[in-house]
């Protein structure tokens, strides 16, 4: 089933990347609760997490495994589809009331945000189930990321109770901003649980000493939460550099950039004796 889920996670880059072609050729706003770029960050953004759980959910003891994924991959397919589909209608996807469809579409959203932190509870939980044969450098870098995953999808979770609470007291256009300050921080710890391990599969391939390579990913996980922390605190005071949305992309480019530059430099340098292997 891996094949199926990985192919599903590129499928959805590819349609972020659309969508970035859609916007060069169409233009329009980059911010907004109606533009291009939400088709774009959330194709990719889903389609990154769909492959890195799919891969970091094999260090992890986790009974009925392809259910769970498969269960995160068909509700992060489901919503990128519906946020598709509203940028290409032209209006906005989250928190929007307006007609029976549009709220059909945000229920939908709110229901399968839901099911993806559940979701994430449950494989942060399996995450700290010891493994055995499981490096602990290994273990410590998966443990740490679903620790930001869990933290991402809090702030996520906050983020769509505060434009719920706003619809509901009939301020529909105020909870399409109301929480943007936090898009940095939910974007940020998202790929924690992507960069972290990777870091820990390349030291397995480049640094010969078990307990060297732990106190890297323990430094590298300090460093990682510190810098999203400061981020997070800037964007909470007002103070932004740039938009909170472009912020977001950037951040979140650069943690997944930084990861799959990782993965990849370890795949040259070529297998190891002493790369963790997972749980069978």
């Amino acid at each position: 089933m891996n094949r199926l889920w990985y192919l599903i996670g590129v499928l959805l880059v590819l349609v972020g990347l659309v969508h970035l072609g859609v916007f060069v050729v169409d233009g329009g706003p980059w911010e907004g609760a109606v533009s291009w770029r939400k088709p774009f960050t959330f194709g990719v953004s889903f389609g990154l997490s769909v492959l890195t759980l799919t891969w970091v959910s094999q260090f992890v003891r986790l009974r009925a495994r392809p259910f769970v994924v498969g269960a995160f991959a068909v509700a992060s397919t489901l919503e990128v589809a519906l946020i598709t589909l509203q940028a290409w209608r032209g209006v906005p996807s989250h928190f929007n009331m307006e007609t029976a469809v549009d709220t059909a579409v945000a229920r939908t959203l709110a229901a399968g945000g839901g099911v993806l932190v559940a979701i994430g509870i449950v494989m942060t939980i399996a995450a700290f189930r010891p493994v055995p044969d499981l490096a602990p450098s290994m273990r410590l870098a998966v443990r740490a990321g679903f620790a930001t995953l869990l933290a991402a999808m809090a702030f996520g979770a906050v983020m769509i109770a505060r434009g719920v609470v706003e619809v509901m007291t009939g301020n529909q256009q105020l909870a399409y901003t109301v929480a943007t300050a936090l898009k940095p921080a939910h974007a940020i710890f998202m790929h924690g649980v992507l960069l972290l391990p990777a870091l820990a599969w390349l030291l397995s391939r480049t640094l010969p000493s078990e307990g060297a390579r732990v106190r890297w990913i323990r430094l590298a996980t300090w460093l990682y939460v510190g810098a999203a922390t400061a981020v997070s605190a800037l964007a909470l005071a007002g103070i932004e550099p740039v938009s909170p949305s472009t912020a977001s992309v950037l951040c979140a480019g650069a943690v997944s950039g930084l990861a799959i530059a990782s993965l990849m430099l370890g795949r040259l340098k070529g297998p190891s004796r002493r790369a963790p292997a997972p749980p069978g």
